[in-house]
């Protein structure tokens, strides 16, 4: 028997996205506004231009790996395309046709990942950079950061474990509860964000609940390589969420809130999706739950008013760059973020600490994400872009609200080509917030970061 050729690419990106890929009128807004289309050998608009015509090519093209995933092309698009899922999508079909990767450091990283979570539930960061490198032949690899990492705390040395079905019995009879996914970087890597969102909580009165073993929702390593992973890992902790009768569910971190809202979102507008997740987690999913990031809650929800009673220490002396990164506000369609690519929020947030914030334009700019580790100098140059932007227009310390763009940011700067002396603070939101409400040091888990912030701060009057 014959066998049946293989689906066209336009075809391949239907399935996957619901997109039309004829739609695209080669504009090029696409690679116009791409971060990484230099490095690219094939630009957005030329891999869509390849897949309209089916041109088989681009399965073994560099630029589907490098792709960072920032979602710049899909929020530019006239014509809505998710030209990121595009890639996506031709990233797994590579792998089913046995397309060797063009850049195989990646796609092994992704692997790596995926297989971190399978085994723990959760992606075990210290296990996953040893066995990286391991597979790369470089056992010592970024060495002096890990042992740096080790050192404040931000590596655990055993594993914490997860699972796809999490314990669902409600924990709060509060109507104020909020369902709170902390993501698997808040106990490690990002522990001062973690300890400090739990600070600022507690002090406004916000109830944070967390579905019991939780697991991790894929990051970006699962939409790469495994679709239905990119679904069911996330929507579990949504649909426990929904289970345990509650309505919003908040995550502090850009990736996994990134990929709770885009899972939550298929679900609940693509009968195909809905279908397979339900049936894997054994759950009809109701669509009831509100995926929100940490910054919404604090300035849409709770209120700026309530966040500026509880200010006792004003920062007046500060002057920051309010860092976004890529995947707060983006893509729009799903975020529902008013000004994608200018937003306001978190400057908004800073200012009612009494903080000076700077207007600058690489606020959404992307870090590189895990690029800072599979491709160190690429990453590196994106994020001197970022840094030089902030200080040309007077900041002295940076201010996110995202795990991967801090550690990127505060760990790189040498790989970026600062001298120690050039090297700025980088701030997580809710330490500011900690310092603000006159939490303290210890509250703000200022010991945590890897550029002491310490200095600057007594500098400015705010520590003594």
């Amino acid at each position: 028997m014959a066998m049946s050729a293989p689906l066209s690419l336009v075809d391949v990106v239907r399935q996957t996205t619901g997109d039309n890929s004829y739609k695209c009128y080669q504009c090029v807004k696409c690679s116009d506004g791409c971060p990484m289309a230099d490095q690219f050998d094939l630009s957005p608009h030329q891999i869509m231009r390849s897949v309209q015509l089916n041109d088989v090519a681009v399965l073994g093209s560099k630029s589907i790996w490098l792709c960072l995933s920032c979602y710049t092309c899909s929020t530019r698009c006239p014509q809505k395309i998710d030209v990121a899922g595009v890639v996506d999508a031709l990233r797994i079909e590579s792998r089913r046709r046995g397309v060797k990767s063009a850049v195989p450091e990646i796609t092994r990283f992704y692997e790596t990942f995926m297989r971190s979570v399978n085994i723990f539930g959760r992606a075990y960061e210290l296990g996953l950079m040893a066995s990286y490198n391991l597979t790369q032949g470089k056992p010592f690899n970024d060495l002096k950061l890990g042992l740096r990492l080790l050192a404040r705390g931000k590596l655990n040395i055993l594993p914490h474990f997860g699972k796809a079905k999490a314990d669902a019995t409600k924990q709060s009879n509060s109507t104020k509860a909020i369902g709170y996914y902390p993501g698997c970087s808040m106990s490690s890597s990002a522990i001062e964000y973690g300890k400090s969102v739990k600070n600022i909580a507690q002090a406004m009165d916000i109830e944070l609940v967390e579905p019991k073993n939780w697991s991790c929702c894929g990051s970006g390593a699962a939409h790469a390589v495994d679709r239905k992973a990119a679904n069911v890992l996330p929507m579990s902790t949504v649909a426990k969420v929904e289970q345990m009768g509650l309505t919003t569910l908040t995550s502090p971190c850009s990736a996994c809130y990134s990929r709770l809202k885009q899972a939550e979102h298929s679900v609940s507008n693509k009968e195909p999706v809905r279908k397979e997740v339900n049936e894997e987690l054994g759950y009809e999913y109701q669509g009831t739950v509100k995926v929100e990031h940490l910054m919404d809650i604090l300035v849409d929800r709770i209120g700026l008013d309530e966040v500026g009673k509880r200010v006792t220490n004003p920062l007046k002396s500060l002057k920051v760059a309010c860092y976004y990164g890529c995947l707060i506000t983006r893509p729009a369609r799903i975020t529902g973020a008013e000004n994608p690519e200018y937003p306001q929020k978190m400057d908004r947030l800073i200012k009612t600490l009494g903080a000076e914030t700077v207007d600058w334009s690489r606020k959404t700019e992307c870090c590189g994400g895990s690029l800072a580790m599979t491709k160190t100098e690429m990453a590196a140059k994106l994020m001197r872009r970022i840094m030089d932007d902030a200080k040309a227009c007077g900041a002295e310390a940076i201010v996110t609200m995202c795990p991967i763009c801090h550690l990127n940011l505060d760990s790189r700067q040498a790989a970026m080509g600062y001298h120690e002396t050039e090297e700025i603070p980088i701030f997580q939101a809710t330490q500011l917030m900690s310092l603000a409400f006159g939490l303290g040091n210890d509250k703000a888990a200022l010991n945590n970061n890897l550029t002491n912030p310490k200095p600057y701060l007594q500098q400015k009057g705010v520590l003594d």
